[in-house]
């Protein structure tokens, strides 16, 4: 994985004033944020600083109090997540989700396709999406394993099938919540060479991430939230200086 140099700059996914509380406490506080198109963007900060509880309000798992979400210029704020998903957002979650009783192919035919495991693997239909769940199986390094059941998988095999799912539905913006959490360091580092060269076809990401020597070298830009909020944000260099930072994770 080596240092990321960060491509030309155009807006690609912007929230103005999002807000979310649950029973009173604001885990989202008027977050105004644009991230940009091309971008490995990160957004960062400690533990309770409303990292996820934005993703979700961004990918429509639930609806903002207030605020709005654009995604190349239209208002996605509030919809269900098929139809953001649809407009090109794919994501991960924090803890891995996988179906851990089906093999690592069905789970790649499922991201896709809601039917039933006896029809995934079945029929001329299906030959086209088998073949391109192979190739991304290849892509990521575990399709040696397609018939073995994901809850077999160690926990970084998962997180690696989890973004070959969600590369089944072509996006050209991918969430990632913490990609490295609970992965061995080998697998780490296969995770970050993936995000730079698909980042590279042009991809744009959003990473949530707290592996800072990760954040570091894999970011063109990193938001930091405290309370809610964004308190810090420009190149990684800048917001390992930035006193308000050292002041959110160390109290300094």
């Amino acid at each position: 994985m080596t240092t990321t140099t960060a491509p030309p700059t155009t807006r690609n996914l912007e929230t103005v004033g999002l807000t979310k509380s649950f029973g009173g406490v604001h885990a989202v506080r008027d977050a105004t944020v644009t991230f940009h198109h091309g971008k490995i963007n990160a957004l960062i900060g400690p533990n309770g600083s409303g990292k996820t509880t934005f993703f979700n309000c961004v990918t429509g798992m639930i609806k903002p109090d207030s605020g709005t979400v654009t995604f190349k210029g239209d208002d996605i704020t509030g919809k269900a997540p098929h139809k953001i998903a649809r407009a090109g957002i794919g994501r991960s979650f924090q803890l891995c989700r996988v179906f851990p009783r089906m093999t690592v192919l069905e789970n790649m035919l499922v991201a896709v396709r809601r039917t039933k495991v006896t029809d995934l693997l079945r029929g001329a239909r299906n030959a086209e999406e088998i073949d391109k769940a192979r190739a991304l199986l290849v892509r990521v390094g575990i399709d040696h394993l397609e018939n073995v059941e994901a809850r077999n998988l160690s926990y970084g095999q998962q997180k690696l099938l989890e973004l070959a799912g969600v590369l089944m539905g072509d996006p050209d913006t991918i969430m990632l919540d913490e990609p490295a959490g609970g992965v061995n360091p080998a697998l780490i580092g296969r995770i970050g060479t993936l995000v730079q060269e698909l980042n590279a076809e042009g991809r744009t990401f959003l990473v949530v991430e707290h592996n800072m020597d990760m954040v570091m070298s894999l970011s063109h830009h990193v938001i930091v939230f405290d309370r809610g909020a964004p308190i810090a944000e420009g190149t990684p260099a800048v917001v390992q200086s930035d006193p308000r930072v050292l002041e959110a994770y160390l109290g300094v």
